[in-house]
């Protein structure tokens, strides 16, 4: 995959967030052990900002840094090969019920299409997610690219989901322009924030303090968490074989529950304890659970980080980052 890309370059936005971090990384080695030479013109608001935390991955020099807001930035001069849109308001943002966020949002998305066309770019390959289809129905255990329950006006989806979705909307009117739609779900890896923004991360952060793992709910919510290794190997690959404006679900098909995960890391120490504050109870279970046929059968992707793994891998490196922090 990565032969196919010697000699590109790349633009991303979101660069310095979880997909862009990873992204950058898998660059980097790339270069380092294959001699590809591949490129990156990364749009960030903040480049200071980021070589203060990562100096090692903004010192690299095939990575040139563009200041800039997504919905105004200046087109940069060198052409790029592919573009990689990341940059979003995060979901607990625009479920604020900012408006201003919302339209800077989409005219982010506007402004990255125009520069896409206005380069000639191979293809653009979208980060959407997969709360553009709302709420999983009651009776899919996984939910397919096919289902269609989000755009009625009955079901709507989160304020998040609408932008995404307006986003994938923006991408197939663009006619000149070869996009490809990834729908993200959850996912896990180094440089995952730490924050109640993900329950994951609230979790990981909880074990670092000693415990207990707290679940505000009653742990039946039902998700799955693709490695962020894996999640490379699965955007690169979408990026140069994707069908345009053909939407491929990105993550792990096994499920798992809020309950079981937070014992799957309480199990990474050994003496954590999990509460739980509501007594589970009979009905719907809410489930976050993407069905990935639709790229395993085209491309041969695959969960190929077992979750254990992916979560001691997280665990241990988060533990060193918290160490490191406090050194500094």
């Amino acid at each position: 995959m990565w032969r196919e890309l010697t000699g590109a370059r790349i633009f991303i936005t979101g660069g310095t967030g979880f997909f862009g971090i990873w992204l950058l990384e898998s660059i980097a080695a790339a270069n380092d052990f294959l001699k590809v030479d591949v490129r990156a013109t990364v749009l960030s608001r903040n480049p200071q900002h980021f070589a203060l935390k990562n100096p090692r991955l903004a010192a690299r020099p095939e990575f040139e840094w563009l200041t800039g807001n997504t919905e105004n930035f200046v087109f940069p001069t060198k052409h790029c090969d592919y573009v990689m849109h990341f940059a979003t308001a995060s979901a607990a943002e625009l479920g604020a019920g900012d408006a201003a966020l919302t339209l800077t949002t989409l005219l982010g998305t506007k402004r990255v299409l125009q520069f896409a066309s206005t380069c000639h770019t191979k293809r653009l390959l979208l980060a959407s997610s997969g709360a553009v289809y709302g709420r999983q129905p009651a009776d899919r255990s996984h939910i397919p690219e096919t289902c269609t329950t989000a755009p009625i006006l009955q079901q709507r989806t989160s304020a998040y989901g609408e932008i995404k979705r307006m986003s994938e909307l923006m991408c197939a009117l663009t006619p000149d322009l070869d996009c490809v739609i990834t729908r993200g779900f959850s996912f896990v890896g180094p440089f995952l924030p730490l924050t109640d923004k993900f329950a994951i991360g609230s979790f990981i952060r909880q074990a670092l303090a000693g415990g207990p793992i707290r679940i505000h709910g009653d742990g039946t919510p039902v998700r799955s968490y693709l490695y962020a290794a894996d999640l490379v190997i699965w955007l690169m690959t979408l990026l140069l074989k994707g069908r345009p404006n053909q939407p491929y679900n990105v993550g792990s098909d096994q499920a798992i529950s809020l309950a079981e995960l937070a014992q799957s890391i309480a199990a990474t120490d050994g003496t954590l304890m999990v509460e739980i504050a509501s007594v589970p109870t009979w009905g719907h279970t809410e489930r976050y659970v993407p069905e990935i046929q639709r790229a395993r059968n085209e491309f041969g992707l695959d969960v190929l980080t077992p979750l254990p793994l992916a979560l001691s891998q997280t665990v241990r490196w988060a533990k060193q980052w918290v160490e490191r922090s406090a050194r500094q």
